[in-house]
């Protein structure tokens, strides 16, 4: 069989593709296994006028949706047209898929033309919703870069809240729980640091309450709950724990967090949250299969039917 023999570690001995007829001749006999994923591998663009945050998340829900593997390529601040030639460039060097977010018209208008052009698909993500708004609100959009972030009092609201779940990490300052709009608590590893820090930056301040093995809350805690404040708790499966928990001890170089890990003691741990939890009324949130993200937009919910978001 006419082809390219091409080595892969999984498959033995040897994998043959059939050789198109336009192949380059002479065409290579053997490839190492890089390279055979690299001939696998497409490429997406993910092209911005601004900070790329919009766009790189439009792409990663997309992208999460399929198996094979992408080459990300995310291009930011394409501000003038040799910022927009330059990219155009790499298409004819490297072609690939293209999402644009871009409120520039001229600069997208010439990214996405010159896609055509080179005869690849392309699609600028927010202009069916800008065309939809305009004929709902009657109103033409205004081209602004960035316009999304503005300095606001939300803006400052989001500062100050990622400053207040900083200083309240890990229990500190537990003398100004009163002032949280919502005061996060679990046992050790449920997430509760990433996902404050994630409500900050969506203007909520969010304070982490660890539970520590035989001992209570500190009675700012409580001061708190009477105060108002709500409380939502994060547990996780004890074996997902000790998992995360011994990777955790490997990370630092500690030997000597044998109990920390251990399956027996995290039973415990958890079953003991979850007596504080019924005793207080906290809703509780499983964290085991949940990312950041999930976690986060439920509490906003339980925040929202309470009146706090």
């Amino acid at each position: 069989m006419n082809g390219i023999e091409v080595f892969h570690p999984n498959v033995s001995p040897l994998l043959v593709i059939p050789e198109a007829p336009d192949y380059p001749r002479p065409a290579p006999r053997w490839l190492t296994a890089h390279a055979f994923r690299g001939l696998m591998k497409k490429i997406v663009y993910l092209l911005s006028d601004s900070t790329g945050e919009t766009v790189a998340r439009v792409g990663a829900a997309a992208l999460s949706l399929f198996n094979r593997a992408v080459d990300k390529r995310l291009r930011v601040f394409i501000r003038s047209e040799a910022e927009a030639d330059a990219v155009i460039d790499e298409f004819r060097r490297e072609p690939g898929a293209v999402i644009v977010t871009m409120v520039n018209p001229d600069l997208r208008e010439r990214i996405m033309n010159a896609a055509e052009t080179l005869g690849l698909p392309a699609f600028a993500v927010l202009q069916p919703v800008v065309g939809m708004l305009e004929a709902h609100l009657g109103e033409t959009a205004k081209p602004l870069m960035g316009g999304q972030y503005v300095v606001d009092d939300l803006y400052y609201r989001r500062i100050d809240a990622i400053d207040y779940a900083i200083s309240h990490d890990d229990g500190a300052l537990t003398d100004r729980l009163a002032r949280a709009d919502v005061i996060l608590t679990g046992v050790s590893r449920t997430s509760k640091t990433p996902t404050c820090i994630y409500l900050a930056v969506r203007g909520v301040k969010a304070a982490n309450l660890p539970l520590v093995p035989g001992a209570n809350p500190p009675p700012a805690f409580f001061s708190a709950i009477s105060g108002g404040v709500p409380v939502v708790a994060l547990t996780a499966s004890p074996a997902r724990l000790a998992q995360i928990r011994s990777h955790r001890l490997e990370a630092i170089g500690h030997d000597r967090g044998a109990e920390y890990a251990a399956l027996e003691m995290i039973r415990r741990e958890v079953a003991d949250a979850r007596l504080l939890f019924e005793r207080i009324g906290a809703p509780v949130i499983d964290v085991t299969r949940r990312s950041i993200e999930e976690t986060a937009a439920e509490i906003m919910a339980i925040l929202r039917k309470l009146g706090r978001a």
